[in-house]
């Protein structure tokens, strides 16, 4: 009796382990489609930042950093002058069409945004802003922490709207960029009116803007954001209006000066996934600088032919305002600049499928 009851277990191990077998090729692809699923999974698109990501929340401030108005937006769907900082799209319409969650990544400061518009995210970016408090006031901008308070209201209006679980879900689902910097040396320390130059030596400055940059980080992943990209600053002196006047060269010490911070803000992401601030947060670094600087070298590669001029021209008063009604060039698929300071839609288009190459899905 004992005999035969030993074979019958023996029978059955035998027969758990061809199951196993049988079923073992399978396990790991289901296990990884739903791994692939969760991965992917984005809610929304929230962009904070300055005027490169800006769709049009400077149109009702009283700011010089506005962009409602040919020649802006000659190339956008319609032909419409949006508030954008550019010929067409800016890199937030495209980062949501590329991740599949809507084609235009519309202003927060809307008074037609609907349902919609905010439960797939919107972009609170204000053109002129930067991570020093002073540079959002020299320009009229909503500065960063404004920023995070304009999406603090979201937060409530979306509540009240979906209900609080539902609210909870969309942002902790959402993933977030932040693009800001540049104006904090090309309108602020490298200014005609150098204030923080008084202040501080440009290293020191740095710090204090890479600290400001990490607070806002925080804040934000605090107040709900899990996935943050953090977009670094571009080659500033390489924009034509930071070079010096005539030359084709990029001016190094501005270059240099984003380099150091983008160095630093990198070291500071590493520290924050490392130390695991929030369970399930994760921060990337997104290389802005030597994508567009490969675009600035490479120019033939790419199918440009102009680097150191602006579609609309090159000077500090070839932006925003400056430029209102005022013609643009007739090939603006030759520039890499549509204006002295932003960069075409073409270019971002460019500049964005690097991103993706590169390491934006550390995010998803």
């Amino acid at each position: 009796m004992a005999s035969s009851y030993r074979c019958l277990l023996a029978s059955l191990a035998l027969q758990f382990v061809y199951l196993l077998l049988l079923t073992a090729p399978l396990l790991p692809h289901v296990h990884g489609a739903a791994a692939g699923a969760a991965k992917s999974k984005i809610s929304a698109v929230f962009v904070f930042g300055d005027s490169t990501v800006d769709p049009g929340n400077n149109n009702n401030r009283v700011t010089v950093a506005k962009a409602d108005f040919p020649p802006y937006g000659q190339d956008f769907p319609g032909g419409n002058a949006t508030g954008r900082f550019s010929n067409g799209k800016v890199p937030g319409d495209i980062i949501a069409s590329r991740l599949g969650v809507k084609e235009l990544l519309q202003p927060y400061i809307r008074e037609d945004l609907e349902l919609g518009d905010l439960r797939t995210g919107v972009a609170f970016a204000s053109g002129g802003s930067g991570y020093d408090p002073l540079t959002s006031v020299l320009t009229g901008a909503t500065s960063s922490t404004g920023q995070l308070e304009l999406f603090h209201d979201y937060k409530e209006r979306l509540k009240a709207l979906v209900g609080e679980e539902e609210m909870t879900r969309i942002i902790s689902e959402g993933i977030y960029f932040a693009v800001c910097g540049a104006n904090d040396f090309a309108n602020n320390y490298f200014s005609q009116i150098p204030m923080r130059r008084y202040q501080y030596d440009l290293p020191s400055y740095i710090r204090f803007l890479v600290s400001s940059a990490v607070n806002f980080t925080l804040k934000l992943n605090e107040m709900g954001a899990k996935r943050i990209g953090f977009i670094g600053i571009p080659p500033v002196g390489c924009s034509p209006s930071q070079r010096e006047l005539g030359s084709t060269e990029c001016e190094p010490v501005r270059n240099q000066a984003a380099q150091l911070f983008n160095y630093e803000i990198t070291k500071e992401i590493l520290r924050l996934n490392a130390e695991q601030i929030v369970l399930g947060s994760k921060f990337a670094y997104l290389d802005m600088y030597n994508n567009l600087l490969d675009l600035i070298k490479r120019p033939n590669y790419y199918g440009f032919t102009d680097v150191a001029e602006g579609c609309c021209g090159s000077t500090m008063l070839d932006v925003a305002i400056f430029i209102k009604n005022r013609p643009a060039c007739p090939n603006v698929h030759d520039y890499i600049f549509w204006d002295s300071f932003h960069p075409t839609e073409e270019a971002y288009n460019i500049l964005v499928d690097k991103l993706f190459q590169q390491n934006l899905q550390d995010l998803m």
